[in-house]
């Protein structure tokens, strides 16, 4: 029986390819692979990822943690400053009981909070710094005080991390990489000049993979260090990789298939919303979303339920068409659907969404 639109659906094939060239590539550049599964929120595609070789996971929330660690994910980092209640004390507790986990900390009042709260819990902390996309994160010099003061506190200090997320900008890809580097390095001498080792530098994000892979060493050859990437969207692509170029239309794994509903004054209209594609365009983006297969289309507005779609030259579809529309934010749209039907031997089967929705 055909599944109704709007749905999301991910092409088997290429998700599978974009998982296997990441891990090939990280592999050969001596780096270890800890995707974030924010992207997908599947322990399906989780599992896919741990078989080809990551080091572990990536999430953004206790939530997150709770929902992989239920389903065989033995080793999890939460890449954010969490601030620690009462309740998220007890839900990481239990989460140690089963699991290596660690979570973010950037300031010495978050420190302290966290050793009072869970020092002696077995949860590690890594230190989160600023390399540039000034969000969350201290200056690099500075790691080696907020290090020395969750040690202090009873915790133990696994390393030092960074999101360089203003590599999200069209040719910023290179520069911002090597900076993260140049970061990377500086915290982590800060914190060995404390007495501290850091076992772990952790960084990466899919518009500066290739250029972090490839590009200044974090460390120097013989340093024990391990070196971690966190790539998320590299599983599917999304309008936004498209347009920064980090990936080719026939690299995304994962679109919403629409139907066209309305042709009105010319206008082609998609029944496939923001409530399906998220509401995300960067400054850069040429819309909201792309079309797969008709690469000049642009999608030039959204609302709830309808896609209002430029369609460039060629034959326009008709009433009663299907489309595949490439999301600009992938993250959000999957975070969405309750499931991902997936397209394998001409067949569909339904994954659902492990995740969804655990903000917090």
């Amino acid at each position: 029986m055909p599944v109704p639109t709007p749905h999301l659906r991910v092409d088997l094939e290429r998700l599978r390819h974009n998982v296997r060239r990441a891990a090939d590539h990280a592999a050969a550049a001596r780096v270890s692979l800890r995707p974030h599964v924010k992207t997908h929120k599947s322990i399906e595609i989780a599992r896919l990822q741990l078989v080809s070789g990551a080091r572990g996971i990536t999430v953004a929330t206790v939530g997150e943690a709770e929902a992989f660690v239920r389903l065989g994910c033995t080793d999890v980092f939460i890449a954010f400053p969490v601030w620690v209640d009462d309740d998220k004390a007890t839900r990481l507790r239990d989460l140690a009981e089963v699991a290596r986990v660690a979570i973010g900390v950037d300031s010495l009042y978050g420190a302290a909070n966290t050793g009072r709260r869970l020092g002696g819990s077995g949860i590690e902390v890594m230190v989160e710094i600023d390399s540039g996309h000034h969000r969350t994160g201290i200056e690099p010099d500075k790691a080696g005080v907020v290090a020395q003061a969750a040690r202090r506190a009873g915790l133990t200090v696994r390393g030092v991390f960074t999101f360089p997320g203003h590599g999200y900008a069209p040719g910023a890809m290179a520069e911002v990489a090597a900076a993260e580097a140049l970061s990377l390095q500086a915290a982590k001498a800060a914190v060995e000049a404390t007495g501290l080792e850091v076992h772990v530098v952790s960084g990466g994000s899919t518009p500066t993979l290739t250029a972090s892979l490839s590009g200044p060493r974090v460390y120097r050859d013989d340093d024990p260090t391990e070196v971690e990437m966190r790539p998320g969207v590299y599983v599917f692509g999304d309008a936004q990789q498209w347009e920064l170029g980090t990936c080719t239309p026939d690299d995304i794994a994962l679109t919403a298939r629409a139907t066209v509903v309305s042709l009105a004054d010319g206008r082609m209209v998609l029944d496939s919303g923001s409530k399906v594609l998220g509401a995300d365009r960067a400054s850069y983006a040429s819309g909201f979303g792309r079309l797969l297969h008709r690469p000049e289309a642009r999608i030039v507005s959204l609302s709830e339920h309808h896609a209002v779609v430029e369609p460039g030259p060629g034959r326009r579809p008709r009433l009663g068409d299907q489309v595949d529309v490439v999301p600009n934010h992938v993250c959000a749209a999957v975070n969405l659907a309750d499931e991902l039907w997936v397209e394998e031997a001409g067949g569909l089967r339904p994954w659902p969404v492990t995740a969804r929705g655990l903000n917090a």
